[in-house]
């Protein structure tokens, strides 16, 4: 599991497309959870943590990995 901090979600809009940029990533099997009032995402799969925040980053949020 890969799980990364995502700041700028305010609504479930962000959570949506959040979700939708993570899916498309090559490599993620599922994305388990995108949390807006934890500001998290969770994801499963084998893929490059830096590769998620590029997907969050250009739907214009602000990610990291976390842990």
């Amino acid at each position: 599991m890969i799980k990364l901090e995502v700041e700028g979600m305010t609504c479930d809009h962000c959570v949506m497309a959040v979700k939708k940029a993570l899916a498309k990533v090559s490599g993620v099997e599922e994305v388990v959870e995108v949390s807006l009032e934890r500001g998290e995402a969770l994801v499963r799969g084998t893929v490059d943590p830096a590769r998620l925040v590029a997907a969050i980053e250009e739907e214009g949020y602000r990610a990291r990995p976390l842990g």
